[in-house]
């Protein structure tokens, strides 16, 4: 968005008696809001979501085609397994659908607390806590822990839930560039009486790769400062029976005091929790907002995940699957000398740079049917637009195979222009 755009007049001002009773000079929140959507669309930044008909495996069906998705966070393709389903359909027919209120009033039903013991042994904590998403975790836990005057140390490219989460509970701010410890370092010493959160993903949604989690405990405990991991992207897939980053960087509560993870990517499910010492959890129940005043999860939903949870740290073999095919796409990538970012998770992110080439790209795949998410500012910093490639067990080594093809013809699908 240009200077000249954002400093622009919206529109004439309303008269009065004009839609919403607006006072003369009074810019409508509408009309700004339409103005913001258009510059959006001309910059080819524009989100629309699309109607998927039926989905089986990594195979979607979206109107009359048929494509082959590397774009799902289902990392261990485990949303369509025979236990998981059947779990929810056992539930539901004995409880219904919905739990019917908060967990704090009638809402919190067996399920919910089986799940919640077995994410609890399952990261090596006391206890774990539901939300009914991560960012309803993430805004939980800060609102929670952090007021004004107090400082929130965060990486430049953590989930956009932990931003918020700081701004809503009025805590100073401070980012570090991404991965850089020793910048980390110095926001912590920037205010040394403030009590500080330092809060990082895990696993980097856009990116795939991970934090420096070991040097930014040392630092944390060397400060004073609490750190949370949020481990969205890293549960399931990383550490002892997939136990997570953290445990892959074998550190524990007292190293890492705030986890949390959701249920709703290599799990398959829906949902998320934050696991830690049952002090933390007993003052999360208390006043965490988002927990309090919202409806617990179906309880249907509960037991699938549970079912997920028990195949996750059985079935070793997904994770094992998973890192072949990463490592077969990573290697066929660099022989085809394809701008891949450093990662050795399932996110592999092909870097191109402008909004319009990883559109143009995203097209050309689709074409071919294969269905790659464009992703674009703000959801990643401008200059850094990208094909964001996700990889499942889901997956085939043939599916690799043909998505490899498919990138190999890309630069005479966008005229030539180099990827």
């Amino acid at each position: 968005m240009t200077t000249e755009k954002a400093k622009a007049p919206l529109s004439p001002p309303l008269s009065p008696g004009s839609a919403g009773g607006e006072e003369v000079g009074r810019a409508s929140l509408l009309q700004r809001l339409t103005v913001q959507t258009s510059e959006r669309a001309a910059c080819d930044l524009l989100r629309r979501a699309r109607t998927v008909d039926h989905a089986e495996g990594p195979w979607l069906e979206i109107g009359d085609r048929r494509l082959l998705a590397f774009c799902s966070n289902d990392y261990l393709g485990l949303a369509r397994h025979p236990q998981l389903i059947a779990a929810f359909k056992r539930v539901a027919d004995d409880e219904g659908v919905g739990s019917t209120a908060a967990h704090l009033v009638c809402g919190h039903r067996r399920e919910h607390a089986e799940l919640e013991e077995a994410l609890a042994e399952w990261t090596g904590r006391e206890r774990a806590l539901l939300f009914s998403t991560g960012y309803m975790a993430n805004l939980g836990v800060m609102q929670a822990l952090l007021r004004r005057g107090d400082l929130c140390v965060q990486d430049k490219l953590n989930h956009a839930c932990l931003l918020d989460g700081a701004a809503l509970a009025g805590a100073t701010l401070r980012r570090y560039p991404h991965g850089d410890a020793a910048a980390a370092a110095r926001q912590l010493a920037s205010d040394p009486q403030a009590s500080t959160l330092l809060a990082t993903d895990g696993v980097f949604s856009m990116d795939g790769d991970r934090a420096p989690l070991r040097e930014l405990a040392a630092l944390c405990r060397r400060d004073g400062a609490t750190l949370m991991v949020d481990d969205a992207h890293g549960l399931g897939l990383l550490g002892p029976e997939g136990a997570g980053s953290v445990a892959e960087a074998g550190l524990g509560t007292r190293e890492v005091p705030v986890l949390m993870a959701t249920l709703g990517k290599a799990l398959g499910t829906q949902g998320a929790f934050v696991a830690g010492s049952a002090a933390l959890i007993e003052g999360l129940t208390q006043f965490a907002r988002t927990y309090v005043y919202t409806t617990a999860m179906p309880p249907a939903l509960a037991a699938a995940a549970l079912a997920a949870v028990r195949l996750a740290r059985a079935d070793g073999w997904r994770r094992d699957k998973l890192a072949a095919l990463i490592a077969r796409f990573r290697g066929g990538a660099t022989q085809l000398g394809l701008p891949l970012a450093a990662s050795d998770t399932p996110i592999q992110p092909l870097l191109l740079g402008d909004a319009a080439s990883a559109l143009a790209a995203a097209t050309a795949l689709e074409a071919r049917g294969l269905l790659v998410g464009a992703i674009r500012p703000p959801t990643v910093p401008a200059g850094q637009a990208r094909l964001r490639i996700t990889l499942s067990a889901a997956h085939e080594e043939e599916h690799v195979d043909r998505l490899l093809d498919a990138l190999a013809a890309l630069p005479r699908a966008l005229g030539d222009r180099p990827v």
